[in-house]
């Protein structure tokens, strides 16, 4: 018998508080957990049987036979607020906040923007969802605009898609309130500030929010889960996931994904490793977290990737490290896995501290760093280990 782990931590906040106990038989999209604070329901995925509730997971035994096409629908609401709360909907994308309190605004002279950009390498879930579905996107933005009373909307999506970006011009040509605007190839595209600075030409100083200027920002799988819940009273149970890497079939969008699905399935599902292998990453190479193969996907997994094997590296390192990067944390583990000494680590000179937060000043826009090579080499580098600078 099959057990999966359903994270009661999916988002930002503190972890759900599970509403379910041992024993109980639930159904694919009944609601399992609520939020303790800041955060979003949960529902299950799967339909089984609760193995355990702890302070981490719900454990199921999933029933041996899934129809994937039913669910529990959401309670009926009286707005498409309230149905996107419901629905346990956060950002899709990586971030994890809360839909219904990011669309808890009102913009009536600004602009709803769908984030397209799909910034972190290997990543081609958000592609292929706007070019098989994108009236289903435009149906979910004006939603998104109704609940901003945003009056125009933007599609922001890189320029080299050509066919895409044809495909979304054609679409919106008829609609006077939605344009698409083409975003250079270059990381960190889908940052929410880099596209404020792209598409309105607004710098937004670090820690300045969207909304500040007149914008709401959502991920494009993030719209089209506000369109489920509206449309069809969906809960947010299944993600779209990129699989890539060292496995025989590289750069596999799997669409709906039930949450809680072990890595393990969907490496099998495109034929297994090319050995030989390294890590997995959960996430994007750039931003991803390290995982095995019985980690969960949750609602802001984006990418499984595998890696090659870490090269070994005897020299001392020193960390050069950004907001658009890996953390010092997680450049410390690749630094150690490569079995190097970690001597000095420095953050970019362009990082400012907000709110106890180091954050870029300009994402997008990377500074020269010689004086901060030259400071860590002083400290005892003889190889600088950097997270994602382009200089």
């Amino acid at each position: 018998m099959t057990q999966i782990l359903i994270p009661l931590k999916q988002h930002v906040g503190a972890p759900c508080k599970g509403i379910v106990q041992a024993g109980d038989q639930v159904q694919r999209g009944q609601l399992i957990a609520e939020p303790n604070g800041l955060g979003a329901n949960i529902h299950a995925s799967f339909s089984g049987k609760v193995v355990d509730v702890d302070g981490e997971n719900i454990v199921l035994t999933i029933d041996e036979e899934q129809d994937f096409s039913t669910f529990v629908p959401i309670p009926e609401t009286d707005s498409h607020a309230k149905a996107v709360e419901a629905a346990g909907i956060v950002g899709a994308g990586g971030a994890g906040f809360p839909t219904f309190l990011k669309l808890a605004c009102e913009i009536p002279e600004g602009l709803f923007i769908a984030n397209g950009a799909e910034c972190e390498a290997l990543l081609a879930h958000n592609v292929k969802q706007m070019s098989e579905h994108i009236e289903q996107l435009i149906r979910g933005m004006k939603y998104c605009m109704e609940m901003t009373k945003a009056p125009k909307g933007v599609i922001a999506v890189k320029g080299k898609h050509r066919m895409l970006v044809t495909r979304l011009l054609k679409a919106v040509d008829n609609e006077p309130t939605l344009d698409v605007y083409q975003l250079p190839d270059i990381y960190p595209a889908g940052d929410e500030r880099m596209i404020v600075r792209e598409v309105m030409d607004i710098v937004l100083e670090p820690g300045q929010l969207p909304t500040e200027v007149g914008a709401v920002i959502d991920n494009v799988e993030t719209i089209k889960r506000i369109a489920e819940a509206i449309e069809d009273r969906k809960p947010f149970i299944d993600k779209d996931v990129t699989v890539s890497g060292r496995v025989k079939q590289k750069e596999t969008v799997f669409v709906d994904v039930p949450i809680g699905t072990p890595v393990k399935t969907l490496i099998n599902n495109v034929g297994g490793y090319v050995e030989p292998h390294g890590e997995i990453v959960i996430g994007g190479p750039m931003t991803g977290r390290s995982g095995d193969e019985m980690t969960p996907i949750t609602k802001t997994s984006g990418g499984v990737l595998v890696a090659m094997p870490f090269p070994q590296e005897s020299r001392k390192v020193g960390l050069l490290i950004c907001e658009c990067g890996g953390s010092a944390e997680r450049m410390t583990e690749i630094a150690n896995n490569m079995g190097a000494e970690v001597v000095a680590a420095e953050r970019c000179k362009r990082m400012v501290e907000v709110n106890g937060r180091y954050r870029c000043a300009l994402p997008g826009i990377c500074p020269g760093q010689a004086a901060t090579v030259m400071s860590l080499k002083k400290q005892g580098a003889e190889v600088v280990l950097t997270g994602s600078c382009s200089d």
